[in-house]
This record gives structure tokens, C-alpha cells and sequence, in this order.
């Protein structure tokens, strides 16, 4: 496992004490879940982000966000997103999913 440093404001440290009581762990393994969970939620917001301005499709969302792309179908449908495909998208998502 790789170690890194990382200055962090008083008013985060005192969260993460917080936290780190709430949850009964230590202060190291609250900051790899935030960190795992933070990573994530930047990847669907990057995601979200692209295919609603119509830079990418489901498939490569699901990629980007780090998911299956049923899982990135759920979390579309969660951001009332609309489908941004064209008739060749949809066609290469499709023969994508048969591949699978």
C-alpha cells in the first residue's frame, strides 16, 4: 500500500476527528473511504457531466463513472438525464452489449 502526505485546514481536521469517532475507526482508515468514496462520486459527476453535454455515450459514461453500464442507466435515470445518442451510438453501445 503506497503512503502519502497531504496538509489539510483545521476545520477538515476537525471533521475527520469527528468522524473518525462516530464511525470507532481510526483517523487512516476514515481517510481511505472518504478518499475511495470522494474518487467516486468525482468520476459519476464527470460522467454525469459529459453525456449530458452530449461528449460521450451510456457505454463510455459507464466507463468513466467506473460502473456497469445497467448501473450507469440507474444513475442517469437518477439525474433525469435524456439519452444524448445518436442512431450510430445507440447501434455501438448495442453491439458493445452483446459483447458482454
Amino acid at each position: 500500500m503506497s503512503s502519502i502526505s497531504a496538509r489539510i485546514p483545521d476545520e477538515d481536521e476537525a471533521a475527520l476527528e469527528e468522524v473518525s469517532e462516530l464511525l470507532g475507526e481510526d483517523k487512516s482508515t476514515v481517510i481511505r473511504k472518504a478518499l475511495r468514496e470522494g474518487l467516486s462520486d468525482l468520476r459519476v459527476r464527470l460522467a454525469v457531466q459529459q453525456y449530458q453535454s452530449g461528449e460521450i455515450s451510456a457505454n463510455q459514461a459507464a466507463r468513466v463513472a467506473g460502473v456497469s453500464v445497467a448501473d450507469w442507466l440507474e444513475i442517469a435515470r437518477e439525474h433525469n438525464l435524456t439519452t444524448q445518442l445518436s442512431p450510430d451510438d445507440l447501434a455501438a453501445d448495442a453491439e458493445t452489449a452483446r459483447e458482454l
